[in-house]
């Protein structure tokens, strides 16, 4: 796989992608557990929980509404230039790479940018990979609330004054969830779709 950097990605899309590749690689060597010091000591901290969210039609989503199928949970935004859409396209090939398998597997896209991503734009753009992709996106305390529960870093970066003029620095982690919600392990997003596919046959049994 070329690791080669393009020198028109901005330094910190670079930082951010390396942030959530890191991730992935702890939360593997923690067994799938992240793991962190609080007031008692060590304690174990889950990955995942419960969310409330909508999808591409304003309709209510819960996680409970996912139960009995894996989860593929990624959090972006729409207007991401170069992780996003690179990460995406290798999920919707490893569904087809699946074959069979792929109806026990949902992806979700979660947006971190909820006040540019409505229920149409992440419909619309889910849909630009193929259909199995779900988008979902919610209020900013919704979407808070959901990237606290998976552990995800997002942050706004202003670009200029105007109100639509920044990015979103995000980490970038796939997280695969069993058909119960819990928290299985992370697939890292930097792989093509041949590898993800690999991963969640073995992670899936």
């Amino acid at each position: 796989m070329n690791t080669t950097i393009n020198p028109k990605i901005p330094r910190h899309r670079v930082l951010y992608a390396t942030m959530g590749l890191l991730l992935a690689v702890l939360l593997v060597g923690a067994g799938g557990v992240l793991w962190l010091s609080g007031s008692g000591g060590n304690n174990p901290i889950s990955i995942g929980g419960p969310f409330t969210l909508e999808d591409g039609g304003g309709k209510p989503v819960t996680d409970r509404d996912f139960r009995g199928k894996y989860m593929l949970v990624y959090f972006g935004y729409t207007f991401c230039p170069d992780v996003c859409p690179t990460t995406l396209t290798a999920v919707a090939d490893a569904m087809d790479k699946l074959g069979p398998a792929a109806s026990r597997v949902q992806p979700l896209f979660i947006t971190v940018d909820p006040k540019r991503d409505t229920p149409a734009v992440v419909k619309q753009y889910a849909a630009a990979f193929g259909p199995n992709i779900q988008g979902l996106t919610g209020t900013p305390e919704e979407i808070a609330q959901v990237a606290k529960e998976y552990r995800v870093y997002y942050a706004e970066h202003r670009t200029g004054s105007g109100p639509n003029d920044y990015s979103m620095d995000h980490s970038s982690v796939l997280y695969l969830m069993s058909p119960d919600g819990s928290f299985v392990a992370p697939v890292r997003a930097d792989e093509s779709g041949d590898e993800i596919a690999a991963n969640l046959k073995k992670l899936m049994g």
